[in-house]
């Protein structure tokens, strides 16, 4: 095992490299504070025998083809849209994730952005950075409480049962929730309620986006969508940008088919600075940090780490995606 290479494509927290150098591993890393292009991740990938790599990595069909002889792969993320499944797959290369590190950290991000929107929060903020907090004006930039209020959340799973979690607690939300399937766990748990995605959309006061990316969920949330929700409600996205369709969102905000919204995703990423969601008066938007917790890192890493441990030490990945190439594989 010692003689195995990996590279790991970003700054990543320390405790993944520490993991895979104390376990034997040669490691090598990537220094630089920029993202490496597709090129460079080619052509380091094609010097190791593994690949610690993130979510922003595009490890696509080419990169695959070019990198077919890559033991592992094992990203630094929860999700994996990034990576062609079927193509890593068809080539023998088992993909390793970092799932459930993040859950508390990302609800709190979408919980604060529901709470920020509901009141206005980042407008009024640049409002005394502009200097444009003047005097008392009762019938003013006036928000709204969440107190009893729907949820209803897109995508039940370990993320968004936390944030219902907090929408009950804190305001008794009432939740209701689309999925590919009802959890009936979560229902018992929290006191949800299934429907269809038509009912999730007139019945909210508040939609929270929890789902993965995939064929039936790419811009689900467009103009046909945003038409069927309440005129009062918010929606917040935390999961990925190209859930919701960002000019459709401009359009149902600007003519008040829906009261606000709060975004830690956008469709492209990063979002330009003149993009007229940044300058909205019922928008919340912050760049891509659902996970940006000391804690919540420090675990993603450990657990991509610990992927590419235990499938040279043992021939299994705690966490894989396509669990098929495992079957009758051995660890070259």
């Amino acid at each position: 095992m010692n003689s195995k290479k990996i590279f790991i494509s970003k700054l990543f927290p320390e405790i993944g490299v520490y993991l895979l150098r104390n376990n034997g591993f040669n490691v090598t890393t990537w220094n630089e504070d920029r993202p490496m292009t597709q090129d460079e991740l080619i052509e380091n990938a094609k010097l190791h025998d593994a690949l610690f790599c993130a979510g922003s990595d595009n490890i696509d069909k080419r990169f695959l083809n070019a990198c077919s002889h890559l033991d592992i792969i094992s990203q630094f993320a929860a999700g994996y849209d990034n990576i062609d499944i079927p193509e890593a797959t068809k080539l023998g290369i088992p993909i390793g994730y970092a799932p459930n590190a993040m859950s508390d950290a990302t609800a709190d991000i979408a919980f604060g952005l529901m709470i920020a929107t509901s009141r206005k929060m980042f407008y009024m903020h640049k409002q005394i950075i502009n200097g444009e907090w003047s005097y008392f004006r009762p019938k003013a930039n006036l928000g709204m409480e969440l107190k009893n209020k729907t949820l209803g959340v897109f995508g039940l799973g370990r993320i968004g049962i936390e944030m219902a979690k907090r929408c009950k607690g804190a305001y008794n939300m009432n939740i209701i929730y689309t999925n590919s399937k009802p959890n009936l766990d979560a229902e018992k748990e929290i006191d949800a309620t299934f429907v269809d995605f038509n009912r999730l959309l007139s019945q909210s006061d508040v939609i929270s986006v929890h789902c993965s990316l995939n064929a039936k969920t790419e811009g689900i949330f467009n103009k046909d969508a945003f038409s069927k929700m309440k005129p009062t409600s918010i929606f917040i996205n935390t999961s990925r940008g190209m859930v919701h369709n960002e000019l459709d969102l401009i359009e149902a905000l600007n003519t008040n088919m829906i009261w606000g919204a709060g975004l830690d995703v956008s469709n492209p990423e990063p979002m330009l600075p003149n993009n007229p969601l940044l300058h909205m008066e019922n928008v919340s938007i912050l760049p891509h940090i659902g996970s940006a917790t000391i804690e919540a890192r420090n675990e993603m890493a450990r657990l991509a780490a610990t992927n590419i441990i235990e499938f040279y030490r043992n021939n299994r990945i705690p966490h894989i995606v396509n669990p098929t190439v495992l079957i009758n594989r051995k660890t070259k």
